[in-house]
Formats: C-alpha cells, structure tokens, sequence
C-alpha cells in the first residue's frame, strides 16, 4: 500500500478511535491506527491488483470427470459492515480441451476473490466466474459456507450460524445429475 493512503486510513482510525470516546494517545492504542492500516493492506489486497494472474493450466486426460478441490478457508470483509466472515468454499469444474488447473490455484482464487469488501452470495458468482474465465471449462460449481461476523457479534447475535450458498454454470445447472453428483460430494 502507498505511503500516502496508509496515512489515510490511520488518521481515519484515529478519527473512529476519537468519536467512540477512547484516547488515541493511550498506550494500548499509540500503535492501533498503523497495525489497522496495515492489516487492510492485507485483507483487501485484491482491490489494488486487478487482475489474478498466479495460475497454471495444466493438460490432462480428464475432458469429462468432475474436478472437486473442498474445504478452502477463507476470510473476507462484510461490505455492509466491514466486519469479517470466514469459512469454507467448495469448487469444482468439468475439465475441457484436456486441460485442468493446478489445484492449488484454485484456492488461490478464492483467496483472490476474497481480498476485498465483499457479500458471500456475490463471492460465491465472482469464483465460479474467475475459474470460466481463466480455464475452458464444461461447467463449473462454487458452495460457500460461512460464519458472519455482522450477525454474530452485533444485531441478531445469531452465534454460530452457518450461511450456504451455491452457484453453478455450465453442465452444473442444466444436467440436474451432474449438479447431485456435486452436492453428494460436499457431504
């Protein structure tokens, strides 16, 4: 992060730490306003990089079996509140033209979609829609489950509820036995 927008959002700490009540000069909070700005420069990195470029594809023999890549942590930032929700994605595709990601790549991805001020149901799409456009593929289907933060902590204090959503593209919406084949699998 530039220089110049770090000291951006420290005053901007300083400003919320002030109008809550707190002293920002206080020794538990002399440091707070350079370790948020520097923690934003990490959660919401995929806003400054535009592009997701840290992949590899792959030729392969599969041209017709489902590549399923489970249990991908991740976290990302409520954008309504700027409060964290965290889970795990599911992703697979349908290889074409014999080619497959490197699977490591995928979680990449959706730690690349994350990044950045975000709603899981949009979150959801952005993955399924970064894999379509980086590898040809015959179908592609994302599962999110999440805890939000925005929920648990403030408002409806619904602690420990789990928010799924699902996207699918491809062979995933129209053959319904492909999209079963899909959902056993998450079990």
């Amino acid at each position: 992060m530039e220089q110049e927008k770090q000291l951006q959002i420290e005053e901007a700490v300083k400003t919320i730490l002030t109008a809550i009540g707190e002293d920002v000069d206080r020794d538990g909070l002399k440091e707070t306003p350079k370790r948020v700005a520097k923690m934003y420069a990490e959660v919401f990195s995929s806003v400054q990089e535009k592009e997701f470029t840290n992949y590899k594809v792959f030729p392969s023999l599969n041209e017709d079996d489902m590549v399923l890549v489970k249990d991908i942590e991740f976290y990302s930032m409520c954008e309504h509140h700027l409060l964290p929700f965290f889970g795990k994605a599911h992703v697979a595709y349908i290889p074409s033209d014999h080619k497959v990601l490197g699977l490591s790549k995928v979680a990449r991805m959706v730690e690349f979609c994350a990044k950045r001020p975000n709603v899981q149901e949009d979150l959801t799409i952005q993955i399924a829609n970064l894999i379509n456009e980086k590898v040809k593929t015959k179908g592609v289907a994302v599962s999110i489950e999440a805890e939000h933060m925005c929920m648990a902590m403030r408002g409806v204090k619904a602690r420990g509820s789990v928010t799924k959503t699902f996207h699918y593209q491809g062979v995933f919406k129209e053959d319904k036995d492909v999209k079963n084949d899909f959902l056993r699998a998450l079990d």
